[in-house]
């Protein structure tokens, strides 16, 4: 299968860059666009979700709403990957704080993507999959977290299906496991590059703290992460 457009992209052969920038949030992706890239023009708008493509330091880079949880992230990336040539995806959202020594505004890069969600079983695989990040944008993205002085934690995170989860014990439960917060894209993002053979990345920033309470609003959720955005970008050129 090669049919462009595709039911959810109506952007046309050469519109997207090889590396896509994927915040959840379509608006966050257009203030990337408009703050970070340099002559951004917008490949697509279909059913609100927008993708832009500008270059940053002189290099392509687009950047494009995933929405929410892993069968929407699960249908923007399989059709990047496979319809329009994209090499590497790098999802840049924010994250709750299952441990407690991360605190808002935290960067934390997912080395690997634990998840309640049922996306793996479309493989029919003879046993457990463990998603995990591309090393290579891994690399380059921990060197540019450093670079840039921002606090930094390294290792695996809970992708989920349920917003608000009917058992309040779980995180307590993941929590023992080690895991560093919970988002809802990672997972099917690694597992779609995975099997497209392609590189995926997911750069988180803490937005709130599930044992202590504390929260960003939403605006500060949409417009105030540059540091994750900028680390994004750096390795986005590397």
């Amino acid at each position: 299968m090669n049919k462009i457009p595709t039911p959810h992209i109506n952007a046309k052969q050469g519109d997207i860059a090889k590396t896509v920038l994927m915040p959840g949030d379509p608006l966050r992706a257009k203030f990337i666009a408009e703050n970070f890239l340099e002559n951004p023009v917008q490949f697509n708008e279909v059913r609100g979700m927008l993708g832009f493509t500008g270059t940053y330091k002189g290099v392509p880079v687009s950047v494009m709403g995933s929405g929410m949880g892993c069968p929407s992230i699960g249908i923007y990336s399989y059709e990047l990957f496979h319809f329009y040539g994209v090499e590497n995806i790098m999802r840049v959202g924010t994250a709750g704080a299952i441990s407690r020594d991360l605190h808002i505004g935290d960067i934390v890069l997912a080395q690997g993507a634990c998840t309640n969600s049922s996306f793996v079983r479309q493989y029919n695989l003879p046993g457990d999959y463990a998603p995990i990040a591309s090393f290579n944008l891994l690399e380059k993205a921990v060197e540019a977290t450093r670079a840039k002085g921002l606090k930094l934690a390294v290792g695996n995170v809970l992708s989920s299906d349920t917003f608000y989860d009917d058992d309040q014990t779980a995180m307590e439960r993941w929590d023992k496991m080690g895991l560093l917060c919970v988002e809802m894209e990672a997972a099917a993002l690694y597992m779609n590059a995975a099997r497209a053979g392609k590189n995926a990345l997911a750069i988180l920033t803490i937005s709130d703290e599930i044992f202590t309470g504390k929260v960003t609003t939403a605006l500060e959720r949409q417009t105030a992460f540059t540091g994750m955005m900028e680390v994004a970008l750096e390795t986005a050129i590397k």
